[in-house]
C-alpha cells in the first residue's frame, strides 16, 4: 500500500550535510485521484503562495474532509510536491499540500501566516473543490508537524493570521497530526542532540530571526504549547525515542500540555525510532503507526 510506503520519506528536518540522506521515491500519484496543482492560496507582495489539490476522480453526492499536509525541511527547505497524505485521497479524503515562505525568505511569523491563509483559502473556496469546510485535518512531519501543532493550537489567535486574506474565513482546523515535530524550542537543549539548537544559526534561531536565548517573546510566540486550550481539536502525535535531530521530549511535552487541558490527544512513542524514516524493526511498526494515523482521521473527520 502506498500509505505505508510513505511513512518511510517523512524525513526532513536537519540540513542536508546534517542529517543521512534517504533515497526512498515520493508515494506515486495513485491512478484514481486527480491532481490541481500550483493552486495561487495567497500572495505577499510579488510572491504567490502555492498548493497542490488532490481529489478522488469518482465524484461524491457530498463534500468531503480534507487533509491538509505541511512539509518538513527545518524551515529552511522542502516543498509541496511530496504531498505524504495523498494516498488517503483513495480513502475518500480531498488532499492538499502548501508550501510556505521559508526562513531564508521572511521569519516568524510568515510561516505560520500563510498556513492560515491556506486553510482559510480552502474554506473560501469549499464549493469549488467539493470539500467540507467543517472537516478539515492537518498533518506535517517536523518542521512541518510544528506547523500543524501550531495550526491545532492557535485557532483564530489574531496576531499569527496575517495578512488578512480570505478574512471572513476561520484558520480553526478539526484535527492536528503532528510528526515528531518542535513544540518548546527553549526545552529542546535539555536533552541530547545531534544539534546545537541554541546556536545563533540553528534551525529554530534562524526562523525567529535571532538566537533563541536572547529572544525568549519570540519564541514563546513560535511554541504550540504557548496556545494550548481546551477548546483545541483532537491530535495525534508520533516520536521516534532515538530521534537525533528533534529530542522526543518536544512530542512528550505537547502531549502533557494538551492532557492537562482537557483535549483529546494520543501520542505514539516509537521505539528504536530516529528523526522519520520507521520501518517495519521499530515499535510500533511503520504499517501499525499509518494505520493509526488513518483510524485517528476517520474518527475525527468523517
Amino acid at each position: 500500500m502506498a500509505l505505508l510506503s510513505a511513512l518511510a520519506v517523512i524525513f526532513a528536518y536537519a540540513k542536508p550535510e546534517d542529517r543521512q540522506q534517504q533515497s526512498q521515491p515520493s508515494p506515486r500519484n495513485p491512478d484514481n485521484v486527480e491532481i490541481v496543482r500550483d493552486v495561487v492560496y495567497g500572495t505577499v507582495g510579488e510572491k504567490k503562495l502555492l498548493m497542490d489539490i488532490a481529489y478522488p476522480k469518482e465524484k461524491g453526492d457530498k463534500p468531503r474532509p480534507v487533509i491538509v499536509w505541511i512539509h518538513g525541511g527545518a524551515w529552511l527547505e522542502g516543498n509541496k510536491n511530496n504531498n505524504l497524505a495523498l494516498p488517503l485521497t483513495q480513502s475518500g479524503y480531498i488532499t492538499a499540500s502548501i508550501e510556505y515562505r521559508l526562513s531564508q525568505e521572511a521569519v516568524w511569523p510568515a510561516q505560520i501566516n500563510d498556513c492560515k491563509t491556506a486553510i482559510r483559502f480552502l474554506r473560501a473556496h469549499a464549493e469549488q473543490y467539493g470539500l467540507d469546510p467543517q472537516k478539515i485535518g492537518v498533518w506535517g512531519s517536523s518542521a512541518g508537524g510544528h506547523l500543524a501543532a501550531m495550526l491545532g493550537t492557535s485557532g483564530e489567535v489574531k496576531e499569527l493570521e496575517g495578512s488578512g486574506e480570505w478574512a471572513d474565513q476561520s484558520s480553526r482546523v478539526q484535527a492536528a497530526a503532528d510528526f515528531f515535530g518542535p513544540t518548546n524550542f527553549l526545552k529542546m537543549i535539555d536533552f541530547p542532540s545531534s544539534m546545537k539548537h541554541d546556536a545563533p544559526d540553528s534551525p529554530e534561531s534562524l526562523l525567529i530571526g535571532g538566537s533563541i536565548l536572547d529572544h525568549p517573546d519570540r519564541v514563546r510566540s513560535a511554541d504550540p504549547i504557548t496556545y494550548v486550550s481546551a477548546d483545541d481539536p483532537p491530535f495525534f502525535i508520533a516520536h521516534g525515542n532515538k530521534d537525533p535531530l528533534v529530542p522526543y521530549n518536544q512530542s512528550e511535552l505537547l502531549y502533557d500540555a494538551l492532557k492537562k487541558a482537557g483535549v483529546d490527544a494520543q501520542m505514539i512513542l516509537v521505539k528504536d525510532g530516529g528523526h522519520g524514516g520507521w520501518s517495519e524493526q521499530t515499535l510500533p511498526t511503520q504499517k501499525e503507526i499509518m494505520q493509526s494515523v488513518q483510524v485517528f482521521f476517520d474518527r475525527c473527520l468523517k
